[in-house]
């Protein structure tokens, strides 16, 4: 219990950084197993202006999606990161983002060959993400 509880003060603040865009942005909220899933069409919108579009995004324990259906699709691969914000908490953030930026300056693919996603879609049981 007392474990539990650390990881989600851990990744707090991520999460309310999550929940304050969800809100902001005017999408539905839920809670599945403990993460708060939020979507909707603005949130969607968001989504597609991302340097890379997602069908949805982890912030602690906070996933925000474009819709229910695309939420239950990546609910495995998004969970994966719920437990990495769990293990980084505030320093998941520029942890991920620092390994992308080294990686697009070798010339390597900042997403595909990031090795949070590598673990990521490896748990969910894909090895690559799919096209």
């Amino acid at each position: 219990m007392l474990l539990t509880v650390a990881k989600y003060l851990w990744a707090s603040p991520n999460t309310c950084l999550g929940i304050a865009i969800g809100w902001t942005l005017g999408g539905q909220f839920r809670i599945v197993h403990g993460v708060v899933e939020i979507h909707g069409l603005r949130v969607a919108a968001a989504l597609n202006r991302l340097w890379m579009p997602a069908m949805a995004i982890t912030l602690g324990h906070c996933v925000l999606g474009q819709t229910i259906a695309g939420l239950d699709v990546t609910r495995r691969h998004e969970a994966v990161h719920v437990r990495q914000y769990e293990r980084w908490g505030p320093l998941f953030i520029p942890a991920y983002l620092a390994a992308w930026a080294g990686l697009q300056m070798t010339g390597r693919d900042g997403y595909r060959d990031n090795p949070f996603e590598i673990e990521a879609y490896r748990d969910e049981g894909r090895s690559w993400p799919s096209e």
